[in-house]
């Protein structure tokens, strides 16, 4: 007879500061039951292509900066199914998987010129050999079935996390080419702008160069981002 082979489990990690790594002695959330589906999506940030002499006001739409991916899906979790862990309440079991919801400080203090706010951690989801980085952005919980005392006993979570996928944009005007994809979409590390950062002063934090950064992410306006705004802060990286 054959060995017989293990059931793999989809897991929820939380990833470090850099969104590279799980972090140390970070979350790590083991489902109870994999998902029936993955629904990823992807989308390009587009723009409109300055032309000089158009005066007609129809300038041709071009890909650029940074594009988005989402992944979606849902988790069933039972208090009377294997891996319950002795669980009464199966919000007991859910609360693990919303943790990931919850904004919490880097360093556990607040830091000063608000650069140090709670944001949410950056979470992996992983099942076999399907991976997705990303933030936890939508959380839904369905309590469909309770108990004579009123405790519920089962749910339905249905999770949104929100990735970056890198365009490289056209240069030198002319026809657009094709746009041409960075690393794995929904891998790369990301950094989370809080209310009232710089693209300058996360830069510098980081010891890159804020001007390309804000090229290859498409910000407009580096002076005033847009508080949640993921941004790639080492666009150089090639893997």
């Amino acid at each position: 007879m054959g060995e017989q082979v293990g059931l793999a489990k989809a897991l929820l990690i939380e990833l470090d500061a850099a969104f590279r790594n799980p972090a140390p002695e970070g979350a790590r959330v083991e489902v109870q039951f994999n998902p029936e589906t993955l629904k990823v999506s992807y989308a390009n940030r587009q723009g409109d292509q300055k032309s000089a002499g158009d005066q007609r006001g129809n300038s041709p739409r071009q890909v650029i900066g940074a594009g988005a991916s989402k992944l979606t899906l849902s988790l069933w979790f039972d208090v009377n199914a294997p891996g319950a862990g002795g669980a009464r309440d199966v919000r007991e079991l859910t609360q693990r998987v919303g943790y990931f919801m919850r904004p919490k400080s880097p360093s556990g203090r607040a830091g000063r010129g608000g650069r140090d706010q709670p944001k949410p951690p950056g979470v992996r989801f992983s099942w076999g050999t399907f991976t997705f980085d990303g933030l936890m952005d939508s959380l839904e919980e369905t309590l469909d079935y309770f108990s004579p005392d009123g405790r519920p006993l089962r749910s339905v979570l249905s999770l949104g996390l929100s990735g970056q996928l890198e365009i490289v944009p056209p240069s030198g005007g002319g026809a657009v080419p094709e746009a041409s994809a960075g690393p794995t979409p929904g891998t790369r590390p990301l950094v989370q702008a809080a209310e009232g950062a710089s693209l300058q002063s996360l830069a510098a934090a980081a010891g890159g160069d804020w001007q390309a950064i804000a090229a290859a992410n498409g910000i407009e306006n580096p002076r005033l981002l847009t508080a949640g705004l993921l941004i790639d802060l080492d666009p150089g990286r090639t893997s």
